[in-house]
């Protein structure tokens, strides 16, 4: 299939950036990106003007792919149904080999379709993406032809010219050229073929967006613009130091922003892209989201977010919680307004009809129908991507399948548990690493649970037998490589830190901390704020915390850093650098099981939870 005029005009650039460095290019970005968003989307299928006044456009779009381009493992490759009769099953689900077997599929029969997603399609990514970058991912995505893109939190991951790098092509600053040509030359890496919209990251100094933040898809005269966002809170989730520079404006006031602008483009049918989500009152990928019963229906930011998102814009497409819903939620002239999200890595993806009207070039907003459909593994898998996967694999192996330690059973990441055993077992590692006295003697260790990716599964992934972990698996669980600190906290300010758990940003979606053995407390979650703390409860190894007393604590540099809302942890002193998370969790397993002595899963009894 031949490249877009935005393909062939992007091509233009990566080859100019093969010249340059990625850091002149985001220097230089984006001149004049509306113009340059202003392309055509390939549209597959074929099909003529015809004499209908409307034209049915097919919409797939997917979400927080994190690079898992193969099945992921345990729950993180299972998705919940639930039945006529309200039983609940599990499917496997996920993998690039079928996701790209059901959205060719899907596609056949749809002259007009369009694929697009809602960002985090790179970062936290297992190692046969992550070791290499995420180039195996851009270039999976480029054969899954996707149309359009917003960007996540995740791409910026590893900083703003890494995503510039992401985009436009080009070797990596350091690490170079990952594979050679035939001619034994270093290949570069040509980016993506399709564009990342970012409308509200913006260059403090200039507020331009870095990248392109509109696209326009367009075939036999019916256009359809997307607008591209991030969350607001993107600078509070990732390191500071990729992001210098930037601004991450408001998502409401950006996507309106640039709606006026495609109107003026004579473009009226528009999508949002945005990178963030609510809390769906179900698990299962088909709950009636418009279910009238209490208690039912959508919490979160995107509720708020899309009662004043303009009513020009006739669908969102959203990500970052990892939820599947499809839900309607009145935009701001009272009318209901499909917003929809398919989980994450791969494992689910939207089929929405948007009835585009030739007279009035909009969407007939009472005739959009939309669904998550399953990635089921029970279709041939894709060809080209069973090559790709195998060549990087090939390149991954001598890193990827060296032994770490061994487990009896799967310890398990459970989304919906407030303690989780893998959460215990990463807080333990966390803590034996950083306890001796020159490695800073910390007395109890603090774990993220957004820094958790997967469960370890007992089950072999590959040649290495059962209840063997591989570097590879537990790269998967700890792909951030955050280096750990070990610092001082008053008693108080560890209480607060509790507290900011669910409380301020983080009440609505509280972030419960994993927790080293003999640190318990308990969380009363009939209580609101700061109160679902009981403050008489926090112990460690048996004795009550005393607010006046200073304490050793383990954690990794983001946690130090005040991420994901723990604004109080900022306030520690005395900090001690020293080994990576990935280390720490990889010595520990090494310390604690053998072959014949496997190490069992935590009991996960640190936090008492009352309902």
């Amino acid at each position: 299939m031949s490249a877009t005029s935005h393909q062939k005009r992007r091509r233009a650039l990566a080859a100019v950036a093969g010249l340059t460095t990625v850091g002149a290019l985001v220097a230089a970005m984006p001149a004049g990106a509306h113009e340059r968003g202003n392309g055509h989307g390939h549209g597959h299928g074929h099909g003529g003007y015809g004499h209908s006044r409307t034209v049915d456009v097919q919409l797939l779009s997917f979400n927080d792919l994190h690079g898992n381009l193969q099945p992921p493992a345990g729950s993180s490759g299972r998705v919940t149904h639930t039945d006529e009769d309200g039983t609940t099953r599990t499917i496997d689900a996920g993998g690039a080999e079928y996701l790209a077997t059901h959205l060719r599929t899907a596609r056949k029969g749809h002259p007009y379709s369009i694929t697009a997603a809602a960002g985090d399609m790179v970062g936290a990514s297992p190692l046969l993406s992550g070791l290499f970058h995420d180039e195996p991912t851009i270039e999976a995505l480029n054969k899954l032809e996707l149309d359009v893109t917003s960007v996540g939190n995740h791409e910026f991951d590893e900083g703003a010219k890494e995503l510039a790098r992401m985009q436009y092509g080009g070797c990596h600053p350091t690490e170079g050229c990952f594979e050679k040509t035939a001619k034994g030359k270093p290949k570069r890496f040509r980016g993506a073929d399709f564009p990342y919209l970012a409308a509200n990251v913006t260059k403090e100094k200039t507020g331009r967006p870095i990248l392109d933040p509109y696209f326009i898809w367009e075939k036999n005269g019916v256009k359809i613009g997307f607008i591209g966002v991030t969350l607001e809170g993107t600078p509070g989730i990732v390191n500071a130091n990729g992001i210098k520079g930037l601004a991450f404006r408001d998502e409401v006031e950006t996507i309106n922003k640039y709606t006026k602008v495609l109107e003026r483009k004579g473009v009226k049918s528009i999508v949002a892209l945005l990178h963030e989500g609510g809390m769906p009152a179900s698990g299962s990928y088909n709950y009636n989201c418009d279910s009238p019963g209490p208690g039912d229906g959508i919490s979160g930011p995107i509720v708020d977010i899309a009662k004043h998102v303009s009513p020009q814009v006739d669908a969102l497409v959203t990500g970052h919680t990892h939820q599947a819903y499809v839900c309607s939620i009145p935009d701001p002239s009272g009318k209901p307004r499909m917003v929809t999200s398919a989980a994450s890595f791969g494992r689910l993806y939207t089929d929405t009809t948007l009835t585009y009207d030739r007279r009035t070039k909009d969407i007939v907003r009472t005739s959009v129908a939309s669904a998550n459909r399953v990635v089921t593994r029970d279709v041939p898998k894709a060809q080209d991507m069973t090559r790709l996967i195998d060549r990087w694999n090939t390149l991954a192996a001598p890193v990827a399948n060296r032994p770490v330690g061994y487990i009896s059973a799967d310890i398990d990441n459970p989304a919906d548990a407030a303690e989780k055993p893998l959460g215990d077992l990463i807080a333990d590692a966390q803590l034996e690493g950083m306890a001796p006295a020159d490695k800073g003697g910390a007395q109890l260790a603090l774990m993220n649970p957004g820094g958790v990716r997967a469960p370890l599964v007992h089950k072999a992934s590959g040649s290495e037998g059962d209840g063997v972990v591989t570097y590879g698996e537990a790269f998967t669980v700890q792909p951030f490589t955050n280096m750990m600190t070990a610092v001082d906290l008053t008693g108080a300010q560890l209480i607060t830190a509790l507290q900011q758990q669910v409380s301020g940003s983080n009440e609505a979606a509280p972030k419960i901390l994993q927790v080293s053995k003999g640190f318990t407390y308990t969380l009363d979650m009939t209580k609101t704020g700061a109160d679902r703390i009981v403050v008489s409860s926090v112990k460690l190894n048996g004795e009550a915390i005393d607010p006046a007393k200073t304490y050793r604590v383990a954690m990794n540099e983001f946690l130090a850093g005040g991420g994901d809302g723990f604004a109080v942890l900022k306030e520690s002193k005395n900090k001690l650098v020293g080994a990576s998370d990935l280390e720490a969790l990889n010595a520990y397993l090494a310390a604690h099981s053998s072959a014949s002595a496997p190490l069992a899963p935590p009991v996960a009894d640190r936090i008492t939870v009352v309902k």
